[in-house]
């Protein structure tokens, strides 16, 4: 029970240092800033050991079978490779990892956006304008796959960035995607607005979690 008082009495007492930035930058609000940092940075580095280290790399090298190593020499090799950054004479080495790291992160994040975002997208879409399906409200639902295809359309239209010089020298888009770019704004908005209301409402959320804490332990207390 004292174990519990104690940590509650610590959260109680980060929670009033969080709350004293609303004075302004602070060296307290700073210290409980640094101890998030360094909470975070220790977590991850233990994740990182236990995780990743030790059973990608040291567990094949140590007790794994003979392909295993071969295969584990070659993330090791290029670890080592990356540790050439820090100096600058040999930094010039250390341009393969990082290479291929950024290789494979954009492969990873285009074939995410394809496999996981686009085709999904253009298979919802889809489906809205399969009227075949048993349903009470078809006209609602044709209504509703026509404004998914415009916005998902002018929001593409949107960031299509290629145009051709005219005669007056000026570079611009055809009218067509101009008008379906503005439409595609418009749809861009709503979303931004819808995502902003919904981060506002967790925080919100929070804040009222937050008071509702420090007047619990106030209750508790006195």
């Amino acid at each position: 029970m004292e174990v519990d008082l104690i940590w509650t009495l610590v959260g109680f007492i980060l929670t009033l240092l969080v709350f004293s930035y609303l004075f302004g930058d602070n060296p307290l609000f700073r210290l409980v800033t640094y101890l998030f940092i360094g909470v975070v940075a220790g977590y991850v580095f233990t994740i990182t050991i236990y995780q990743i280290i030790l059973p990608r790399l040291i567990l094949p090298l140590t007790g794994g079978t003979g392909s295993e190593r071969i295969l584990t020499l070659i993330p090791l090799a290029l670890s080592g490779l990356l540790l050439t950054k820090l100096s600058p004479r040999l930094a010039v080495i250390g341009n393969l990892p990082v290479a291929f790291l950024t290789g494979a992160s954009a492969a990873v994040v285009v074939g995410g956006a394809v496999t996981g975002t686009l085709i999904n997208q253009i298979g919802a879409t889809i489906h809205l304008f399969n009227l075949s399906e048993p349903t009470a409200e078809p006209g609602l639902r044709l209504l509703e796959g026509i404004l998914t295809l415009t916005g998902a359309v002018t929001t593409l239209a949107y960031f299509q960035f290629s145009a051709r010089t005219r005669a007056d020298q000026s570079i611009r888009r055809s009218a067509i995607v101009e008008a379906a770019a503005a439409v595609g704004q418009v749809f861009i908005g709503i979303t931004l607005g819808a995502l902003f209301a919904g981060i506002f409402t967790s925080a919100l959320s929070a804040l009222i979690d937050r008071v509702g804490f420090l007047k619990d332990v106030l209750i508790s207390l006195f």
